[in-house]
């Protein structure tokens, strides 16, 4: 199985594909029963296959070693789909000796049981419609708008103890919900094995396998496929940062530092007490590619959301002076990591041109969703998480202090268009004590369901591509918790029913409005009308999506006064209908409106020549778009 070839692109660290390679694989069927095993362990003395298949004794199924390629390998004769094994590794130093979970199995046992599991993966797909037209779906023209789901917590079993749901049980429920509420697209948290439940997935130990928790590989496959059958597209979360320092895993893998760096002041991440890869080995960079490669190829996922790419690229990262090593220049630029997303990059879009890598980066560093070839990182999208952080800081002040704050709003447009941007309102803003969205905004119950909307209808008027977290597009009220299910009794009460309703309304808006999206990674998708009104803390701007487009003019009130007769410019002559308006009373708003829009009267204001004259809405934003178009 294992050729010349593939030993030399290992060395080299340029294979792709080396889950087809290494691993467990049974022979198929009509064949002998069996499984061929391989595994890189270049500083081990002798390695054997363990399993419920021999008891567990290491002197019964042996591997070779494949001359001084690193790779042991050998046939166990017997070994079929659903038997349990791992690596028993003597190593050359020490007399150390471990039983080692697979790398690169495809599945594993059930947490917290820590086996791997031979597994094939074969499956009927049905989403051929989706696959050959995606291109357009993921395109940055495209509407994106992501409901990011943790899936162990989106709905539970409370009558048999509070259980998740499975892979296959989710699969129905969630497609119908994404589809009623007109998300374009599903993220899921790490849904990659890892030992501790609480990690989320982040701390992941199986690259190649789901985690049995939720069911079996083609149970994972099962639900991505149904998704896409309803035409909505699929993001995984990926985190090549770090892994934990489990004995099973990747860890001191043949008693000596393999895949990750033997100095602390490198291979070890304070943050989250784990091992930090060492990119600049060969074989890791050889084994993380074929992780983010198989993703795609055998899940058929749509892209990867790339974890902690700030922690990759920066050796101080989170560490005090004199805890890192500079690299050889003297800086605090990780070299080795900087080198490998590139090349990373480069490969997925080589042979995958039609999905999106996505990078969560929180810092400044530039261009990382630009090409390699004018110096960026190669990344097809990254988080906002600039204004995240400014809108939620914004959004928690009482509306008379926003006059003071106005900046957090307008700052963004300095940078918007550096990068793809997505605005991403994840996970990590209602977690640690942070509290839900809800909770975080001012004001009695009614602002604050109405600041909320108000935070929704502001991103999706801007350029971007969008991301909400579960539980946020109903106003959950609590902070979200991985052991217990969304509080979706909280959608019997009105208000709750009304900020859904505004989720829905956005996501329909935003994908029939070609201004709303077409450009959102362009400057010429954006003009401000008016963003210098910070005494009524009110912002107004255009959105535009070519000539074939018509522009959409967005009105955010950030404090509970309607503003009557309120004069916008607007670009041209005739009726603005009013397309959404948080604040009416189906979403749970008081009812300040339009009456359905506005003729536009030849007054120039804002530098334009025709004004509207509106209401703004209390807390709220609103939408106008030049009737005649479709909506």
């Amino acid at each position: 199985m294992i050729t010349n070839d593939d030993v030399y692109l290992l060395n080299e660290g340029t294979h792709n594909r080396l889950y087809l390679k290494l691993g467990a694989h049974p022979l198929p069927e009509g064949k002998p029963e069996g499984t061929h095993f391989a595994v890189w362990a270049p500083n081990a003395d002798r390695v054997s296959v363990i399993g419920d298949f021999n008891r567990w004794r290491p002197d019964v199924d042996p591997l070779k070693p494949r001359d001084t390629s690193g790779i042991w390998e050998g046939f166990a004769p017997g070994v079929v789909p659903g038997n349990v094994y791992k690596f028993h590794i003597r190593s050359r130093f020490h007399g150390y000796a471990v039983d080692k979970a697979d790398p690169f199995a495809f599945a594993a046992e059930l947490p917290p049981r820590t086996g791997s599991v031979v597994a094939g993966l074969d499956y009927g797909w049905g989403d051929a419609g989706w696959m050959s037209g995606r291109r357009e779906k993921n395109s940055l023209s495209a509407p994106i708008s992501i409901y990011e789901v943790h899936p162990g917590s989106w709905m539970r079993v409370p009558e048999e103890h509070d259980r998740h749901l499975t892979y296959r049980e989710l699969a129905p429920r969630l497609v119908e919900y994404v589809s009623r509420m007109g998300f374009t697209h599903v993220e899921f948290l790490p849904v990659m094995e890892h030992p501790f439940y609480g990690s989320w997935g982040y701390q992941t130990a199986g690259y190649f396998a789901p985690t049995r928790r939720y069911g079996a590989p083609q149970d994972l496959m099962y639900l991505i496929d149904q998704l896409h059958q309803a035409g909505i597209g699929v993001f995984l979360d990926w985190v090549p940062s770090h892994f934990p320092a489990d004995e099973h895993g990747l860890g001191y893998f043949d008693g000596t530092h393999l895949f990750e760096h033997a100095d602390q002041r490198q291979g070890y991440h304070p943050d989250w007490k784990s091992l930090i890869f060492n990119y600049s080995r060969n074989e890791v960079r050889a084994f993380l590619t074929s992780s983010a490669t198989f993703w795609l190829d055998k899940y058929h996922a749509d892209g990867l959301r790339v974890d902690a790419v700030a922690s990759m690229l920066y050796l101080d990262y989170s560490r005090q002076p004199g805890e890192w090593i500079p690299n050889e220049y003297g800086g605090n630029e990780n070299l080795a990591a900087i080198s490998f997303l590139r090349r990373l990059n480069e490969d997925i879009y080589r042979s995958y041109p039609d999905v999106q890598m996505v990078a969560e980066e929180s810092t400044a560093w530039p261009m990382v969703s630009r090409p390699n070839y004018v110096g960026g990182l190669g990344f097809g999208l990254k988080w906002d998480m600039g204004w995240m952080h400014d809108s939620l800081e914004y959004m928690a002040k009482d509306p008379v202090h926003r006059k003071y704050h106005h900046g957090s709003l307008t700052f963004r447009m300095i940078y918007a268009f550096s990068e793809n941007f997505v605005l991403s309102l994840s996970h990590d803003e209602v977690v640690h004590g942070k509290g839900s969205l809800l909770g975080r905004m001012p004001g009695d119950d009614w602002q604050k369901l109405a600041n909320l909307r108000l935070l929704y209808g502001y991103m999706y008027g801007q350029p971007a591509k969008k991301l909400l977290f579960m539980g946020g597009e109903f106003g959950q009220r609590a902070e979200w918790n991985h052991d217990s299910s969304l509080e979706w009794d909280l959608l019997q009460y009105e208000p709750h029913q009304g900020v859904q309703r505004w989720v829905q309304d956005l996501n329909r808006m935003y994908r029939a409005e070609p201004a709303l999206h077409l450009l959102d990674a362009d400057h010429a998708g954006f003009e401000w009308i008016d963003s210098n009104n910070h005494e009524q803390s009110v912002l107004t701007f255009l959105r535009q999506g070519g000539p074939a487009a018509d522009p959409v003019v967005v009105v955010c009130n950030f404090t509970p006064v309607p503003r009557h007769n309120y004069r916008v410019g607007v670009p041209r002559a005739g009726f603005w209908k009013e397309l959404l308006n948080g604040d009416a009373r189906e979403y749970g708003g008081s009812g300040q409106g339009n009456f359905g829009g506005a003729q536009a009267a030849p007054a120039p204001y804002h530098g334009r020549p025709y004004s509207l004259n509106i209401t703004a809405p209390p807390l709220s934003a609103a939408f106008f778009r030049l009737d005649g178009g479709e909506g």
